[in-house]
């Protein structure tokens, strides 16, 4: 009998919002929060699924859109699905692809049934609805699923954010009727910035009594402030025994603010990204390794990393490997990022236990800088 999926909340800090708990699903139990690493093709850029999992990784992420388009969900179901096809032995989430449509496809089409795009890789045609997408991610296998909605621009008018998120409510009612598997098919809750939208918008998911909710339409240009209201309109309208997912959010102040607010799980593919253009999220602040100071810099690149990176480099090999544009450079600088936004939200776990969040999140920002960058 396949194990069920669920959260166990286990603590709740008694000064904020924030939840401590275990995400028990078919392929291992993980803690929340937690931050999840972005696989999009199937792989986590430049890191072998066994590194990611030996950085403290839970959930991985992969994208339905840039699957679809290659290798094709057919491939990867005749491998036996995501885990087996990529080797990670561990939960998997499929992202819908919604966000990739609406920011990558041209020409994009949008009416009830779904949306009409381009192959971006080709300009071939493709059509994307509810019941197609939930097809596909049922191929690829992962643990939690995303159904399609629309990503809405920011910002936008009121009239078209109530339009796009009443149609964004039907597409999920279409695809829970679709949904056929034991896979977790999680909500996103979209709104906009308007606060009677969003409070709309998850009363009405919240109804469908789904195995998670998601947080969607943030992080996509506007305010912080702002970001912050879009959470706090949706969360106190959620389920509080299903676990909370904010879309596509990376840096150190959105993360920790999201978890005050009760948020449990965070995606996104900044450590990889500034990986592999030579910034680094370190203790001490954000270091660029091109810099010519680090020529003949033979220091660890951050003492306080427990990392395989800053156990065994300098930052002059660092940059030597960036300057020369090595692959391996790019690997060992991901595995000191991904490690560093890891064990930040283990840090913030046990905050959580202590009920100390509060503090925690302030000496870390104090520490860090208060920036949605890092």
């Amino acid at each position: 009998m396949q194990k069920k999926f669920f959260l166990e909340i286990k603590h709740i800090d008694k000064h904020t919002g924030a939840r401590y708990g275990i995400l028990h699903t078919p392929h291992g139990d993980v803690e929340v929060p937690m931050f999840m690493p972005v696989g999009t093709l199937a792989t986590v850029k430049t890191l072998s699924p066994e590194e990611v999992k030996s950085l403290g990784a839970g959930v991985i992420l992969a994208n339905t859109y840039h699957l679809h388009l290659r290798p094709g969900e057919d491939i990867v179901s005749k491998a036996g699905g995501l885990h087996k096809f990529m080797n990670y032995k561990g939960p998997m989430l499929t992202d819908s692809g919604g966000y990739q449509v609406f920011s990558l496809a041209e020409k994009r089409k949008i009416t009830e049934k779904g949306v009409e795009f381009r192959n971006h890789l080709n300009g071939d045609k493709v059509l994307f609805t509810p019941e197609s997408v939930i097809k596909i991610e049922e191929k690829l296998g992962a643990d939690i699923i995303m159904p399609l909605d629309e990503c809405i621009d920011y910002p936008a008018k009121k009239e078209y954010v109530k339009a796009s998120t009443e149609r964004t409510i039907r597409w999920l009612k279409r695809a829970k009727k679709a949904h056929k598997s034991n896979q977790a098919l999680f909500a996103i809750v979209q709104g906009g910035a308007f606060k009677d939208l969003r409070e709309s918008c998850a009363k009405e998911m919240k109804k469908l009594n789904l195995p998670g909710y998601a947080i969607g339409g943030t992080s996509i240009g506007e305010p912080k402030d702002v970001c912050f209201k879009m959470i706090d309109d949706a969360v106190r309208y959620l389920p509080k025994d299903k676990p909370r997912y904010l879309m596509g959010v990376g840096s150190l102040d959105y993360i920790l603010g999201a978890i005050e607010r009760g948020v449990d799980m965070f995606d996104c593919v900044l450590p990889t990204r500034l990986a592999r253009h030579g910034a680094l999220m370190t203790s001490k602040g954000r270091v660029n390794i091109k810099q010519e100071k680090y020529k003949k810099d033979f220091t660890t690149l951050d003492k306080n990393c427990d990392c395989y990176t800053c156990q065994n480099y300098s930052k002059a090999y660092l940059r030597h490997l960036f300057v020369a544009n090595e692959d391996f450079g790019k690997r060992l600088m991901s595995i000191h990022n991904v490690r560093f936004l890891i064990k930040i939200v283990e840090g913030a776990r046990e905050a959580i236990k202590k009920d100390r969040f509060k503090e925690y999140k302030e000496q870390i920002l104090k520490r860090y800088g208060d920036k949605r960058g890092f």
